[in-house]
């Protein structure tokens, strides 16, 4: 079996700690942009990066990972808002697509509104293969479209007017993610937790991100451990 390489980007510091936290053997690597970190797990190398908030770090995250390091997959996890007010904390979803929901050229481009020119809609989608494995591996797992951009998404109308959009979470990041994946023709697959419901206003945030962060990882080291 030849070793995989495998990029992990994860956004902040709370959601970085169910990564560092886990059993491996994990190596701090030298590197003055991000934190970055090395492990050897189910004889797969794995690269884990922390991006920071937003669509620009992200990105740069991403692509850091691909030209560095040569990462032919890019798994990401992390928390979630939810614009769908049946949806609980907790509830545990795959990204199928999602959307740059700040993108806008559709007054100058023959494009509508968050489609990239190069695109056949809106939505940039993840690896499907990837998907169907997750869901061999946890068939309970729920489909998520996510709308990212570079805004919290804590009130009421920015909540309506992503789920009108057509999606039931957001984020700030995996927009960026799938779009640079895309571009470089690698793999990627996004594992998201509910933190925050639709009833919230922000502050729920931070009560729940560490604990829906741990699920949302425990997911990912049962696809790192027994499917890649």
């Amino acid at each position: 079996m030849s070793i995989k390489k495998i990029g992990i980007v994860i956004a902040i510091e709370r959601e970085l700690e169910a990564f560092l936290k886990s059993n491996y053997e994990i190596e701090e690597l030298d590197n003055k942009t991000f934190k970055c970190f090395r492990a050897t797990i189910n004889g797969n190398d794995v690269y884990a990066i922390k991006s920071g908030w937003g669509l620009i770090d992200a990105s740069m995250a991403t692509q850091y990972l691909i030209t560095k390091y040569g990462v032919e997959i890019v798994l990401n996890f992390g928390v979630t808002g939810a614009l769908d007010p049946t949806l609980k904390v907790s509830d545990l979803f795959y990204v199928s697509k999602c959307v740059n929901f700040d993108f806008d050229t559709s007054t100058i481009d023959n494009v509508v509104k968050h489609q990239y020119g190069d695109m056949e809609d809106v939505f940039i989608p993840l690896d499907a293969g990837l998907i169907d494995m997750v869901k061999s591996i946890y068939p309970e797992i729920k489909e998520a479209v996510d709308a990212s951009g570079d805004l919290f998404i804590d009130k009421k109308a920015d909540k309506e007017a992503r789920f009108n959009a057509g999606c039931n979470i957001c984020d700030m990041e995996i927009a960026a993610i799938a779009r640079v994946c895309l571009l470089n023709n690698v793999k990627c697959l996004s594992i998201k937790c509910i933190s925050d419901e639709y009833d919230g206003d922000g502050s729920d945030f931070e009560k729940n991100v560490r604990e829906s962060a741990d699920k949302a990882f425990k997911l990912i080291d049962k696809i790192l451990n027994h499917a890649l």
